[in-house]
């Protein structure tokens, strides 16, 4: 299978109406004086020009009215869309492929107080959705045997299948926990779902494995100009290095220094000096990197 559509990257769908209040009211107003006798039209939409007038204020009124609907109306469209839809609604999407929502760790209804079950979150859980066609297939081809990986647990954070050899398969599970590194009750769980009769096939021999998790920190000083507000600049910085550290499949997603330099290169930095990684983390489909820390540095240049 092909490598699942970025859905972050599709064009604003012409469904969604982009709202602008002022236009909406402007609309009714003209089409309240258009009604009106053509002697009196002068006079109202001078009329109607004036916040203190009641009619106005009624004309506002409708077009905040129109504008909320209009807006749930929006609401409603991206409800069934996969890029956009949350919760209960990406419930429903999953549903009509068969794929539901994992539960990452069991509700514990006698503790004090009671535990709510904490449930896969909706990034994952839509991208799984997307897979959903590579399940399909019994687990011969590799998006298959990754998908039905994935699916298998809440604590599968990610999964790759490699073939060192005719009709062996490894498959590498990512743990969705701290370190990344699973145990060997998640790895026999993983084991036991692609071995299913009707998920492997006959003459594949199988071998699944915990991925190699390699540490590293982002470390940068930002150099600076007079002016930029230090906190809300680092804040930018440290969003955006976070989002390069945190890639939807990670198994297999190499750590290049110069991703590092431009996350955090934001709007008001000259100069970014990266010290950590100190070389690209070159990766293959067993490997995983975590990011540990992000520092940052603020050197503020003379002008």
């Amino acid at each position: 299978m092909s490598t699942p559509i970025d859905l972050t990257q599709l064009p604003a769908p012409s469904v969604v109406e982009v709202l602008d209040f002022e236009a909406i009211l402007a609309t009714r107003k003209a089409h309240l004086v258009s009604l009106l006798p053509e002697a009196e039209r002068e006079a109202v939409t001078a009329l109607l020009a004036l916040e203190s007038e009641p009619a106005t204020k009624l004309l506002e009124e409708n077009a905040y009215q129109e504008t909320i609907l209009r807006n749930r109306v929006n609401e409603a469209g991206k409800a069934v869309m996969l890029a956009f839809a949350l919760d209960g609604d990406l419930d429903q999407l999953g549903a009509n492929v068969t794929v539901a929502r994992l539960v990452i760790t069991p509700a514990n209804p006698n503790a004090m107080p009671p535990v709510a079950a904490v449930m896969e979150d909706n990034d994952a859980y839509r991208l799984r959705i997307q897979e959903a066609p590579d399940g399909l297939s019994v687990a011969g081809p590799k998006a298959s045997y990754e998908f039905h990986a994935r699916s298998s647990d809440g604590q599968v954070k990610d999964a790759s299948a490699t073939s060192p050899a005719p009709a062996h398969v490894i498959v590498t599970v990512l743990a969705n926990n701290a370190t990344g590194i699973a145990d060997a009750a998640l790895l026999g769980t993983v084991a036991r779902a692609l071995n299913a009769e009707e998920v492997r096939p006959l003459g594949d021999r199988l071998t699944v494995q915990a991925a190699q998790v390699i540490d590293y920190q982002i470390e940068a000083t930002l150099f600076i100009g007079v002016g930029p507000e230090v906190p809300i600049l680092l804040d930018a910085a440290r969003a955006n290095a976070a989002r390069v550290s945190q890639p939807r499949r990670p198994l297999g997603h190499s750590i290049y220094r110069s991703a590092c330099s431009a996350a955090v290169h934001v709007e008001g930095v000259r100069k970014v000096v990266l010290t950590s990684p100190a070389a690209d983390i070159e990766l293959d489909a067993t490997q995983a990197a975590r990011c540990t820390a992000i520092n940052l540095n603020v050197v503020v240049l003379d002008e």
